[in-house]
């Protein structure tokens, strides 16, 4: 494994603790090494909400880019299905 995306890897287990709090949980699924692309999966009650894109942009995709890089994009996988 890379150590771009063990440390993506890393920061996303490091904020599902905060999703798990509200019902739900985040899976990694791939990284994009080329686009920079992250793709996940939310699950539970994250899966649903009507808020998962402001979740993924405002929460995990800031502190992905704040603490990995800041070129990341993260893609919920549901959404491009």
């Amino acid at each position: 494994m890379a150590e771009l995306e063990k440390s993506i890897i890393d920061a996303i287990n490091a904020i599902r603790p905060a999703l798990q709090n509200d019902g739900g949980d985040i899976e990694f699924v791939r990284f994009d090494a080329e686009s920079k692309n992250v793709h996940v999966k939310l699950v539970g009650a994250c899966a649903g909400c009507p808020m998962s894109q402001l979740t993924l942009t405002n929460g995990v995709q800031r502190y992905i880019r704040e603490t990995v890089d800041p070129e990341i994009t993260v893609i919920n996988d549901d959404q491009i299905r």
